[in-house]
């Protein structure tokens, strides 16, 4: 008896033979861009195969357009460029340009230049030793402290909801091969998280200890509001924890209910103890327990209230982006 094994979906393991794309979401960076790709391109061009620079311009409000027009007069034969409607998030900016993906492997870099483009070899030196995604991580960030704080935060969020392992940063800065990819474009929803659907799709996770630069010019976009959200993507679109948290809260709190009326029934039939005999009985555990047990259900209904919502707009077919237009390379002329 023999046994019928389908090809695996793999990729080269040689450096010179494996196509590698860089894609980078373009958020008002006319300032860094320009000099970005002529860096990644004079790092790689002669150490790699590099295949394709793509540029996804999620709806920059500065010059990044004319910028990157201009790069293209320049490299017409490597980079990709993906000009969106409006700004739709890093994530999703990032999903546009995987979908665009015709390389073995793709390295996800920020334009801010905090990841220097000769950190780039290293992390798919790694992933061709047979990884599907290798995450960067650094000894010290260049971060701002409340951006220090929001990505601990986020990396405990992340360690709860999403079974992330502990020890593992789920940096921006990435390779992922292929394969992968081609899993992670299968999601069609309004509302992608990179991190989750690599994390629900795969254990073969590397990490690359690699620089963080300071940030050369402007300021960081990471604002609390993006954090927020952030964090309502990993709630609602990844895991259903928040709706057992708020289940084990109903029951939790049905039990409180139980023991505060023996409580008080007790108190009714003793006399007062635990509680100042100067206040009208029945006032304050009326104003305490009308105010928590409110407070408790306008948190759960939100919970509910937020999982309905994304599933409407999902079944609506909301758009996870909206593409202006593209710039395809020039395949060179042999």
């Amino acid at each position: 008896m023999s046994l019928t094994v389908s090809k695996p979906l793999d990729i080269p393991t040689n450096l010179k033979d494996c196509k590698l794309a860089i894609l980078i979401p373009v958020y008002n960076g006319s300032a860094t861009i320009s000099k970005l790709i002529d860096t990644v391109i004079e790092t790689l061009s002669q150490s790699a195969n590099l295949h394709e620079i793509i540029l996804v311009n999620d709806g920059s409000r500065d010059n990044s357009h004319e910028v990157i027009l201009e790069a293209i007069e320049k490299y017409p034969n490597y980079i990709t460029y993906i000009q969106l409607f409006r700004n739709f998030g890093e994530h999703n900016a990032v999903m546009c340009g995987l979908n665009q993906l015709t390389a073995d492997v793709v390295v996800i870099i920020d334009d801010d230049f905090q990841n220097p483009p000769s950190e780039i070899l290293p992390l798919v030196t790694k992933l061709l030793e047979g990884y599907d995604v290798v995450y960067s991580y650094y000894e010290k960030k260049q971060h701002s402290l409340f951006r220090n704080i929001g990505s601990k935060i986020n990396d405990k969020v992340a360690t709860i909801l999403l079974a992330k392992p502990a020890n593992l940063y789920l940096s921006s800065f990435k390779a992922i091969s292929s394969p992968l990819v081609k899993i992670i474009v299968q999601y069609q929803g309004p509302f992608p998280y990179i991190d989750g659907l690599i994390l629900r799709s795969t254990t073969r996770i590397g990490t690359q200890l690699v620089q963080h630069a300071k940030r050369e010019e402007g300021r960081s976009g990471y604002t609390i509001g993006k954090l927020l959200s952030l964090w309502m993507n990993m709630f609602t679109g990844f895991s259903i924890i928040p709706l057992r948290i708020a289940t084990y809260l109903g029951f939790l709190f049905s039990i409180l209910s139980v023991l505060l009326a023996i409580f008080f029934t007790i108190v009714r039939i003793q006399g007062p103890f635990f509680i100042n005999a100067d206040i009208p009985p029945g006032w304050a555990s009326t104003v305490v327990l009308i105010t928590f047990f409110a407070g408790l259900q306008l948190s759960i209904f939100g919970i509910f209230g937020e999982y309905l919502g994304r599933l409407f707009l999902t079944i609506n077919e909301s758009p996870q982006y909206l593409v202006r237009d593209i710039y395809k390379k020039q395949e060179p002329i042999e």
